[in-house]
C-alpha cells in the first residue's frame, strides 16, 4: 500500500463524522491512491486519555498501536483528525513509534499540486470561513494548506477576527468535548459568533471535534438570526468538486 489511512475514533463511530472518513476515502480513490485501514485492529491513539490524566490507559493504547503498525510494516500514515496527527508526529515518537505522518489537508494539497487530483475549471464560489483546529494550527504550524485548497476550489476565504497563530479553541480540547460547562460562557458559542460575523455561508474546519462543536453552536445561534450558515469539514467540500 502507498499509505495507511488512520480513521480515528470520531470518524469511525459518530454517524455525522463518518462522512468525513467516507469523503476522504473517496478523494483518495479519485487520486488512485493505494491505501488501507487497520479496521478492528485500530485503537484510539490515547490523546484524550492523556489529556485527562489517565497516563496508564494512554500507554496501553499507544503501545498496542505502535506494535500493530510495526507488525504490518506501516511507514506512511495519513489522518483526518489533528489530535491523531499530533500523537503520531510528536508523542508516539518518544515511545519508539517513528512514522511518516500527514494530516489530510497537506496530503490533499500535494495531490492537487502533483496533478493526481483534478479541479474542474475554476469558478467563483461563495464566501467561506475557516476555523483553525488547535492541534493542526498552533501546535503543528499547518495554516496554509487548508486555505490554499479552498482558494484553489474558487472560494473566497474570509478570516475570523482570531485566526492562524491567534486562533481560538472550539471548546473541545483537553477532554472538554465530554464535559458540561458548569460556569461561564461556552467556548464554542463564542467562536461561532466570530464565524457568523464574517457573513460567510459556510464555516469549514479540518477536525472532527471542531466540526461537532461548531455545528452545535451555529445551530444554536442560527435560531436568533436570518443567516443560514452551515458547518462542514474541508474533506466534504473538496470531495464534491475534485475529480
Amino acid at each position: 500500500m502507498e499509505v495507511l489511512f488512520w480513521v480515528g475514533c470520531a470518524a469511525a463511530y459518530d454517524p455525522r463524522l463518518q462522512s468525513i472518513a467516507r469523503a476522504f476515502a473517496e478523494i483518495m480513490q479519485k487520486a488512485k491512491i493505494d491505501f488501507a485501514i487497520l479496521g478492528t485492529e485500530e485503537r484510539c491513539t490515547g490523546d484524550i486519555a492523556r489529556r485527562l490524566g489517565d497516563e496508564a490507559l494512554f500507554q496501553e493504547l499507544a503501545q498496542h498501536n505502535i506494535s500493530v503498525l510495526k507488525e504490518k510494516n506501516v511507514t506512511s500514515i495519513v489522518t483526518t483528525c489533528p489530535h491523531c496527527f499530533n500523537m503520531f508526529k510528536n508523542e508516539y515518537l518518544l515511545l519508539g513509534g517513528s512514522f511518516d505522518v500527514s494530516h489530510y489537508t497537506t496530503y490533499i494539497y500535494n495531490l492537487i499540486r502533483d496533478g493526481r487530483l483534478k479541479i474542474p475549471e475554476k469558478q467563483k464560489r461563495e464566501i467561506i470561513t475557516y476555523h483553525d483546529p488547535c492541534y493542526l494550527g498552533r501546535q503543528n504550524g499547518i495554516f496554509d494548506a487548508p486555505r490554499d485548497i479552498l482558494e484553489m476550489l474558487g472560494y473566497t476565504v474570509e478570516e475570523m477576527e482570531r485566526n492562524r497563530k491567534q486562533s481560538f479553541c472550539c471548546g473541545a480540547g483537553g477532554g472538554m468535548m465530554f464535559e458540561s460547562v458548569q460556569r461561564g460562557e461556552k467556548i464554542n458559542l463564542l467562536r461561532a459568533e466570530e464565524a457568523l460575523q464574517t457573513n460567510a455561508s459556510t464555516v469549514t474546519t479540518a477536525c472532527p471535534f471542531c466540526l461537532v462543536m461548531m455545528e452545535e453552536a451555529i445551530g444554536t445561534l442560527s435560531h436568533s438570526t436570518t443567516n443560514k450558515v452551515v458547518s462542514r469539514d474541508i474533506a466534504e467540500v473538496i470531495n464534491e468538486i475534485v475529480k
